[in-house]
């Protein structure tokens, strides 16, 4: 009598790999059974997760391992993205440090919401629905004489809601419930709460805002986004833009617009792509191109690398900001032109947008990263 090992079966049970042993027992009288089923547990490494969400202190990490994209948020200061890292490469100009560095000293860098208007007012006012609202100038949260991207840029008022990932993405949500502070709502008495998802997909970075509308009168749509964003493999001068917009609006010598357009060939003349080099930007575009998805698209391109943002539709103008001897430039998502809700009042501006009591107001855009 003996043993004979007759072979080996695998199979997969979850994340575990099995090995069936079966054993053959060899009887005097030639018969042949079965004497032992084995089934051994053989460990495999777990599969890698795609995407990630994790809260590391006050930063929030979302985290793509196949395109090694990571994504910092910091709700407590503004809930700004301050990094977003491509190989290890930070796509955002972000020249600080350390976190706590930009928590005592916080300044424009990375993708700062603008709130409840971005860009400039013509006058320590707003007008909405026919009326003028003045600001209270003593309580020091709305500075100078042409007020600039609202009150809400390095506030510590942002509560996430949400971090999660799963097989498809990952994503953080934060709320901004901006009725509950009586000194934002003596500036703007526009009962609202402002919630913003940044969700992270195949490299790709999302921004979605969403405006809920809780006060009795329609409230006027003013605001933006000024994110900052840098090349690595070339110097800012021989970058290349393009600009998915058809018209430019003529500014006066504060920057205000003075409801005066032109075709923004005249400014651009290859609007698709021009070398940055010669150009000091602070300007505002509007009359935007529907392009991939009707998502108009502006870009910079350096030697490989390529960063694209994609406006969705209520997006309705864009701020190109790339000051000279800067190595960065700011593609600016704006529900409005510069001044919208003034230039409105003075019949100058067609294209403000509000929200009806009890309605909400959404609206995407995206980062694209290519090339890293």
């Amino acid at each position: 009598m003996g043993f004979y090992l007759l072979g080996l079966r695998s199979g997969s049970a979850g994340l575990q790999a099995c090995c069936t042993v079966i054993v053959v027992k060899w009887i005097a009288n030639g018969v042949v059974t079965v004497a032992t089923l084995l089934t051994l547990g053989v460990a495999r490494p777990a599969l890698a997760q795609q995407y990630t969400a994790r809260r590391d202190g006050d930063v929030v990490r979302l985290e793509d391992a196949r395109s090694q994209t990571v994504v910092s948020i910091l709700p407590s200061v503004g809930n700004v993205a301050f990094e977003m890292k491509v190989k290890g490469q930070n796509v955002l100009h972000w020249p600080y440090a350390s976190v706590e560095a930009f928590k005592a000293r916080p300044g424009f860098s990375g993708i700062p919401f603008l709130g409840p208007w971005a860009n400039r007012l013509d006058e320590q006012a707003f007008y909405a629905n026919g009326r003028k609202y003045a600001f209270d100038m003593g309580l020091g949260n709305v500075r100078g004489a042409i007020p600039i991207h609202g009150l809400l840029t390095w506030n510590n008022q942002w509560q996430v809601t949400e971090v999660k990932a799963d097989d498809k993405s990952a994503w953080v949500t934060s709320m901004l419930e901006f009725y509950r502070n009586p000194l934002w709502m003596k500036q703007f008495p526009f009962a609202h709460t402002i919630e913003i998802t940044h969700v992270l997909q195949n490299g790709v970075l999302q921004v979605t805002t969403r405006i809920r509308n809780l006060s009795v009168e329609p409230m006027p749509v003013a605001i933006g986004f000024h994110p900052y964003f840098h090349l690595t493999d070339s110097p800012r001068d021989e970058w290349t833009i393009a600009v998915g917009a058809r018209t430019q609006w003529l500014l006066a010598q504060n920057l205000i617009p003075t409801g005066e357009t032109q075709p923004i060939e005249k400014f651009f003349p290859d609007p698709r792509a021009s070398v940055l080099k010669p150009y000091d930007l602070d300007h505002v575009f509007g009359d935007l191109i529907p392009g991939e998805d009707d998502k108009a698209v502006m870009s910079v391109k350096g030697k490989t690398q390529q960063i694209d943002v994609l406006f969705g539709p209520n997006y309705k103008a864009v701020v190109i900001y790339a000051p000279a001897g800067r190595d960065y430039i700011c593609f600016e998502p704006m529900a409005g032109i510069t001044d919208a809700m003034n230039l409105a009042h003075k019949g100058l501006y067609k294209d403000l947008q509000s929200i009806p009591p009890g309605g909400t107001w959404q609206e995407s855009f995206w980062i694209r990263p290519r090339g890293f």
